[in-house]
């Protein structure tokens, strides 16, 4: 192997350096500022979502690898990879569990600040991939009744399991978006959650979308927002640009940092790394330090508390801080929304994932204890003395 090789990644990969020094000299940049004449003399290309990977981009390139430390892949033009032999890895599932718990953590929040309880609602899932699997799973534990729409997947099981997408609009009380941005075809996702769409909603409903801002038509939002019951948005149709007048509408608006655990970061890195060295022949020489993605970072004790469910999720992430400071920076009028929008990526601080935390309760928390556990908290119950 050419130690030599020169390797271009985002400055934002975590442990980039350390990993794919393997291969050559790695030099980092901001995302955005990845163009043609950065890859002057590179061999392999590491991104995230924000820097676009097609023929405007690598032509003429002596690019051989491209890996996105990334769940979606609708910012690399793969056809064109294929095309040209070059190499190709990415990281699906390794956020999953990420944007699950900001899901489920917009959900409390959503139910708490609305009084609304849990169990009484029927959740649909739209789109039941790594991530929507999880919320799911979750979901379940959590004691909320779900209903289920994924087309693809319905086709290809045959599955009554995955129900009609009307019946999901017409009877959820809360419509989580979690599909991938498809520009053609049946399951074209561009723009879906439009008019129509809304007004088939029911009245009062929480919409999410995590996944892909383009599968929102923003104008319809705002002109029937106040059909919705509750609105969290963590993508944007123009990000970086987003539209404040949104912004300033929904519940809960954060800037694509939902699948930004610790933990997914890590595991990205991790799976385009392997993915390097499976491509190249190479032997494996690097690892993530040892109990990062599984020692204990903090202890929190409910073992009193009257909503210990809410407190422990609440505790460990409290999802209306990152809101409302993303709102603050946006309003900032002499801040320019791209740029606050990429800073808060940026210097976004390490959100640990719930199996990184240590949840004591009580005796007669049992039930809570298995609901807690079922979630990925360790879970400690404190026998009266």
């Amino acid at each position: 192997m050419n130690k030599q090789m020169k390797i271009i990644a985002d400055e934002n990969i975590p442990f980039v350096e350390e990993a794919f020094s393997h291969f050559g000299k790695v030099i980092t940049v901001s995302g955005r500022k990845i163009q043609r004449t950065v890859l002057e003399d590179a061999s392999i290309l590491l991104v995230r979502s924000v820097t676009k990977v097609n023929k405007e981009l690598l032509e003429g390139s002596n690019i051989k690898f491209v890996a996105s430390a990334t769940v979606g892949v609708d910012h690399i033009d793969t056809d064109y990879l294929r095309q040209y032999n070059i190499g190709f890895s990415y990281s699906p599932g390794s956020n999953a569990e990420s944007v699950a718990e900001y899901t489920i953590a917009a959900i409390m929040h959503l139910a708490e600040k609305k009084g609304k309880s849990i169990e009484d609602m029927m959740l649909g899932i739209i789109g039941v991939g790594n991530i929507g699997s999880k919320v799911y799973r979750f979901a379940e534990t959590l004691g909320i009744n779900c209903l289920l729409n994924d087309p693809p997947k319905k086709r290809l099981t045959g599955s009554d399991v995955y129900v009609p997408l009307e019946r999901v609009l017409s009877e959820a009380d809360i419509i989580t978006l979690h599909v991938p941005l498809n520009t053609n075809g049946e399951d074209s996702t561009i723009q879906m959650v439009n008019s129509p769409f809304l007004s088939r909603m029911k009245k009062g409903a929480f919409l999410l979308n995590t996944s892909r801002g383009k599968i929102v038509d923003e104008k319809s939002v705002i002109n029937g927002i106040d059909n919705l019951g509750g609105v969290v948005f963590d993508v944007w149709e123009g990000e970086p640009s987003i539209n404040k007048e949104i912004l300033n509408l929904v519940d809960i608006g954060t800037p694509h940092i939902a699948g930004h655990s610790y933990e997914g970061k890590l595991r990205g890195t991790k799976m385009i790394y392997d993915g390097a060295c499976a491509y190249f022949y190479k032997k494996y020489g690097w690892n993530l330090p040892r109990g990062i993605l599984t020692d204990i970072i903090d202890q929190i004790d409910i073992g009193s508390s009257r909503s210990p469910i809410q407190d422990a999720i609440s505790g460990t992430y409290k999802i209306s801080d990152d809101s409302a400071r993303f709102k603050e920076k946006m309003n900032n009028e002499n801040l320019k929304p791209a740029e606050v929008f990429d800073t808060f990526r940026k210097d976004y601080q390490h959100r640990h994932e719930f199996s990184r935390y240590r949840i004591k309760l009580s005796n007669n928390q049992k039930k809570e204890a298995q609901i807690l556990a079922g979630l990925g908290f360790k879970v400690s119950v404190l026998r009266p003395e």
